[in-house]
C-alpha cells in the first residue's frame, strides 16, 4: 500500500476522525507533503502536531496561528529554513527538528520561551545558534550529528539546561564553557575528536558522561557518582569505593507526553515513546521516528 498523498491545502481524509477524539492532536507522519496544508494552520485549538518523515520542504508563516500548540514534530524532512511564524508559538514546549537540512535558526527563535525540549540533531549546523542562549528554561538540547567545532562562552546563560547531547560533531578540544555548566545531569560527547579532558569535578550535578569513540587513552576525572561511557570507563568505576551507579538511559527516546523533568531528560517511558533501544547495556539511544 502506498503512502497517502494529500492535496496541498486540504486536511487528510482521516483528520476529522483524529480530532474528534478530543485530544487536539493531529498525526500526519509518513504522508507525502511538500508543504503543510494551509487548513492545518486554521486548527487554532491544536496542541500536538506530528509531521515526521513526510518530505516536507517548507512551512507556512501561518503556522503561528497554532497558538495552543505544545508539541511539534518535524523531524526527518527536507527543511532548509524555519519561518519566523514558527517562533511565535507561545506555548510550545517540545520541538523536534532532527534529520533536516538546517544551517541555522532564525533570530526570532529566542521568542520560544516556553520551550523545554529541542531536538535538532542530524542537521548541518556549523555554529551554535545564538538564539538558543536566550532560552534559559530549555532543559534538554539534542544537537548530535552536526558540524560544531566550538561552543560560545555564554553557554552558561542557559541555566535550565540539564541534558546536552553533542555526539558526532567535530570538537577537537573540550569546550571550556561546559566546565561552567554546573547543573548538567547528562553530557554526551561521543564520536568527536577529543584527545583529552580537564578535571570534570566542577560539574557537580553530572550523572552521565559519555565520551566513547574519541582518541583518548582513558577516562576523565569525575565524581564517583557519575556513570561513565567510554575507553577505560568500566575499570575506573570498578576502582571506586562506592558501588557502580546504575546506568540511566544516555540518550532520550522521543517522548510525546508531558512527563516530569526527569523523564524529559532521560527519555520518558510513556505510551508514545518511540524507538527501540540500540544498545541496552550502555543506554537507550533511540532516534526520533515516525508516529505510531
Amino acid at each position: 500500500m502506498g503512502i497517502a498523498e494529500s492535496t496541498p491545502d486540504e486536511l487528510p481524509s482521516d483528520a476529522e476522525e483524529q480530532l474528534r477524539s478530543g485530544e487536539q492532536q493531529l498525526e500526519l507522519s509518513g504522508r507525502r507533503l511538500r508543504r503543510l496544508p494551509s487548513a492545518v494552520c486554521a486548527l487554532s485549538r491544536l496542541q500536538k502536531l506530528y509531521v515526521s518523515g513526510t518530505g516536507l520542504r517548507e512551512l507556512p508563516e501561518e503556522i503561528e496561528e497554532l497558538r495552543e500548540l505544545r508539541i511539534l514534530a518535524l523531524d526527518f524532512n527536507k527543511l532548509e529554513r524555519l519561518p519566523d511564524g514558527l517562533c511565535r508559538l507561545p506555548r510550545l514546549t517540545r520541538l523536534y527538528l532532527g534529520g533536516n537540512r538546517l544551517l541555522a535558526l532564525p533570530p526570532d527563535f529566542a521568542q520560544l520561551q516556553s520551550l523545554r525540549c529541542l531536538w535538532i540533531e542530524g542537521n548541518f549546523l556549523r555554529r551554535f545558534p545564538r538564539p538558543l542562549l536566550r532560552l534559559v528554561a530549555l532543559q534538554s538540547l539534542q544537537m548530535g550529528d552536526n558540524r560544531l567545532r566550538a561552543l560560545p562562552a555564554e553557554l552558561p546563560r542557559m541555566t535550565g539546561l540539564r541534558g546536552l547531547w553533542l555526539y558526532g560533531n567535530r570538537f577537537e578540544e573540550f569546550p571550556p564553557a561546559l566546565l561552567r555548566m554546573g547543573r548538567l545531569h547528562i553530557l554526551d560527547l561521543d564520536r568527536n575528536r577529543l584527545g583529552g579532558f580537564p578535571d570534570l569535578h566542577p560539574l557537580r550535578a553530572l550523572r552521565v558522561f559519555s565520551y566513547d569513540h574519541n582518541p583518548v587513552t582513558g577516562p576523565p576525572r569525575v565524581a564517583d557518582t557519575v556513570f561513565l561511557v567510554g575507553e577505560g570507563a568500566v575499570e575506573r568505576m570498578a576502582e571506586r569505593d562506592e558501588p557502580i551507579p546504575r546506568p540511566p538511559p544516555r540518550r532520550p527516546v522521543r517522548a510525546f507526553e508531558d512527563e516530569e523533568e526527569e523523564d524529559l531528560l532521560i527519555g520518558g517511558t510513556g505510551p508514545r515513546a518511540l524507538g527501540p533501544a540500540r544498545d541496552s547495556l550502555r543506554a537507550l539511544e533511540a532516534p526520533p521516528g515516525l508516529g505510531t
